[in-house]
């Protein structure tokens, strides 16, 4: 419990950008579509880039964007299923961008900093870009549906500097290059934007604090969705290559573990807002999520780790 303590203490700045960002929202006219646009072809492709030039690779990591792609996809479709049959009011398509993946960069990648340390961070990392395809592919796809077709869903992958930032990455770290000394403060300061930027976005969604719950049905199944499923479903994994399988190590189990219990992608509040699909149920639901998370984590992580 002293550790989970010391963790929660360590999270209290991640919420306070989060109420920064509110403030810039209300009060300054901040946009975060703007900031959105910046992160997604600026920040997050050079924080990926940096992060997999310090993993230590092998053909069973560069495999992990896609073993943690595949969980992502899997726990989006049965979710989807069961939502459509209890929610009504046209938000059910949001459902699989929050039970599928999470907010891994944002708010994950600075806890995986604290926990796991540079090297692990880069792990985390490889792991972390399966759930930025999911999100930019198959969950864009399905929340969606009706208005854009699986052509503009793969024209989305295809346009995602992450995955060549990935690539690009993969090529260079096994020829045994590194990233030059005059470059290091440089992405180590994107890192920090990348946090800091990524939070407040959140804070900006939030108009208004009235009513954040809003279709009770559709947060209950996204907590369920994130909070267990996910969890157990990382665990079961864990367990079983660790006890069956014996492809990977502790660090990659406790950095997929950590991707299962992080609250609902930022990315899922701009997402519902470009497709002017219920983004003040996604807003208010990511806010909770990101609210719950700052106990959940730590009594998560002091559990399994």
């Amino acid at each position: 419990m002293t550790a989970a303590l010391a963790l929660f203490v360590k999270l209290i700045p991640l919420y306070v950008t989060v109420a920064l960002g509110w403030v810039a929202g209300r009060y300054l006219e901040a946009s975060g579509r703007h900031i959105a646009g910046i992160m997604l072809y600026i920040v997050t492709p050079s924080v990926v880039f940096s992060g997999v030039m310090a993993a230590p690779l092998s053909p069973e990591v560069i495999l992990l964007p896609f073993l943690t792609f595949g969980l992502c996809s899997v726990l989006a479709l049965v979710q989807l299923k069961f939502a459509q049959k209890v929610i009504t009011d046209g938000s059910a398509s949001i459902i699989p961008l929050c039970v599928g993946s999470g907010n891994t960069g944002y708010f994950g990648v600075p806890v995986a900093l604290l926990l796991f340390g540079e090297e692990g961070l880069g792990l985390y990392i490889v792991c972390m870009l399966g759930t930025t395809l999911f999100e930019n592919s198959l969950g864009f796809y399905l929340a969606a549906r009706g208005r854009y077709d699986l052509k503009d869903a793969l024209r989305r992958v295809i346009r995602l500097p992450s995955v060549y930032a990935f690539l690009a990455a993969v090529v260079l770290n096994l020829s045994g290059a590194a990233i030059p000394p005059v470059f290091v403060p440089l992405f180590d300061n994107l890192r920090g934007a990348y946090s800091i930027l990524g939070m407040m976005i959140i804070g900006m969604s939030i108009t208004s604090f009235r009513g954040l719950a809003g279709n009770l049905r559709f947060t209950g199944l996204a907590f369920v969705g994130k909070f267990v499923v996910w969890p157990v479903t990382a665990a079961a994994f864990w367990w079983l290559d660790a006890h069956v399988f014996g492809i990977y190590g502790p660090a990659v189990h406790k950095a997929m573990f950590l991707i299962s219990i992080t609250p609902i992608a930022a990315n899922t509040v701009v997402i519902a807002t470009l497709l002017d699909t219920a983004p003040r149920q996604a807003a208010g639901t990511v806010l909770l999520t990101t609210l719950f998370a700052l106990v959940f984590i730590p009594v998560m992580v002091s559990m399994a780790f």
